[in-house]
């Protein structure tokens, strides 16, 4: 890239980072993960796309809102990547978040409700644990933390019924 205008519509790393409120390793971390992308300069720098920090933004609001970062580039991956993300596609992205997100929150206050009634003993198979061990169901596999023991969740069934 010659000193033209070119260089004026691309970032550095640095300069990301400091608009972005993020470390220049996370902005690294964020490349390598495969969210965001940059070119090389001639001498092997990296330079990304002033539309680049919207999409920062985006993983940063994702990520305080509890979604994994491969749920993250997954859904990153349908945009394109020649432009910032538009408000269109923020509606895209936030409607696919918003159930999951929903769920999460009822399950959080649910626990929430129930944590009153946990003596916080860490035993988990207590004979009336609401949170982990209702009907004290666990019984049948044994004294102790059945929870905290097992070899490989998917052998056992979840508590509440689901699969």
């Amino acid at each position: 890239m010659g000193k033209s205008g070119v260089l004026h519509r691309y970032l550095s790393v640095g300069e990301v980072a400091k608009r972005s409120g993020l470390a220049v390793s996370a902005i690294h971390f964020y490349e390598r993960k495969g969210l965001i992308a940059s070119i090389r300069t001639d001498g092997n720098q990296r330079r990304f796309p002033r539309g680049i920090l919207r999409r920062v933004a985006i993983i940063k609001v994702a990520q305080r809102t509890g979604i994994p970062l491969a749920e993250i580039g997954n859904a990153l991956s349908g945009l394109p990547n020649n432009r910032a993300p538009t408000t269109q596609d923020w509606e895209k992205l936030s409607s696919r978040w918003r159930d999951d997100l929903d769920a999460r929150i009822e399950q959080l206050t649910l626990l929430r409700d129930q944590l009153g009634k946990c003596i916080g003993c860490g035993c988990l198979s207590i004979s009336d644990c609401p949170l982990r061990n209702p009907s004290d169901e666990l019984a049948t596999d044994g004294p102790g933390a059945r929870l905290l023991e097992l070899d490989d969740p998917q052998d056992h069934e979840p508590l509440d019924g689901t699969s």
